[in-house]
């Protein structure tokens, strides 16, 4: 199904006739498999939606550290905050490495910290919603990254290298993501009846915006189908964000936990789950910036970066003096 979906929309986007040589030595090398590296010859709207999809997912993982900082003063235990302080260290590192695979296609650092800090870039909407207990944490991982995962895993093998080869790292640390937040699921389910209510009103707050996570259908997007072809996007968000349903809701069964939706069930024809539909008007205006916590982000974000900008004009001036006595 999705592969005919694509199929009609590259009619839409690029037919073959229309492609200039260049165009056309460029597609038999992704469908070859062969991965495309900084220094070759792209089209410039392969090279701009790399950068827009990049670069917000860089700012996604930057971003998404402050949901999680939030309880770095308030973890139950000494090991339980040493653990979360790891996963927002990896978090930065995630975004760095995204953020150096963006400036590959000419594209500075400065530019894309602008664009987010002015609010023109975007970043998941599931960073726009706020942690109002320990059990957020466990919901992050578990549901957060761990859709994250089914994202990202595929982008291990698109076609634009250094993108790829960023993501192997990154999946793999998101993998401990996941399995750290299913601890503290798992931990407060067999606890106290409050411990695993607490569960529960965690998941029931963070199921629905995780399915988001992968955006609406990709029948309403006019990209899809183009990126498709260029081997950045593997499978479809509808395709994905069934994997995650799947992967999930046995998980939740097995700890005592119930799925926010009166329409899921088992579907044995179709060897998966059914689920209810997705409230994307929630979804949209979250993207436009009217999210519970969307301008306190960005305002979070901003004022760190101002106030280290001290620091980083510190870097460049010991990098410099280092290059002037090297030069003499």
């Amino acid at each position: 199904m999705y592969a005919q979906m694509v199929e009609t929309g590259l009619k839409k986007v690029r037919t073959e006739e229309d492609m200039s040589l260049e165009e056309a030595a460029f597609q038999a090398r992704i469908d070859a498999g062969i991965k495309i590296e900084p220094k070759d010859w792209m089209p410039e709207a392969y090279r701009k939606t790399l950068i827009r999809q990049i670069s917000q997912h860089a700012h996604s993982e930057i971003v998404g550290q402050l949901p999680e900082g939030n309880w770095v003063t308030r973890a139950p235990t000494l090991q339980r905050k040493s653990v979360l302080l790891a996963k927002i260290q990896d978090e930065a590192g995630h975004g760095l490495y995204l953020y150096s695979a963006a400036e590959t296609l000419g594209v500075s650092r400065d530019e894309l910290l602008q664009a987010l800090h002015s609010g023109k870039a975007k970043y998941s909407s599931i960073f726009n919603y706020p942690t109002l207990s320990w059990a957020d944490m466990g919901a992050i991982g578990w549901l957060v990254d761990g859709s994250a995962i089914i994202n990202q895993i595929p982008l291990c093998r698109c076609s634009y290298g250094p993108y790829a080869r960023a993501m192997i790292r990154v999946c793999k640390e998101e993998s401990f993501h996941a399995r750290q937040g299913y601890d503290i699921m798992m931990a407060l389910a067999k606890g106290t009846p409050e411990q695993k209510a607490m569960a529960q009103d965690a998941l029931n707050r963070w199921w629905w915006p995780s399915l988001m996570m992968f955006g609406p259908s990709d029948a309403e997007s006019v990209n899809s189908a183009q990126s498709s072809a260029w081997r950045i996007k593997l499978f479809s968000n509808d395709e994905l964000r069934q994997r995650m349903v799947d992967q999930t809701v046995p998980q939740a069964e097995y700890l005592g936990l119930t799925i926010p939706d009166p329409d899921l069930k088992w579907n044995e024809e179709r060897g998966s789950y059914d689920f209810g539909e997705i409230d994307w008007s929630e979804f949209y205006n979250v993207l436009k910036g009217n999210g519970p916590c969307n301008r306190e982000r960005l305002r979070t974000r901003v004022k760190a970066y101002e106030d280290g900008e001290w620091f980083r004009d510190a870097l460049v001036a010991h990098a410099e003096k280092k290059a002037a006595k090297r030069a003499a």
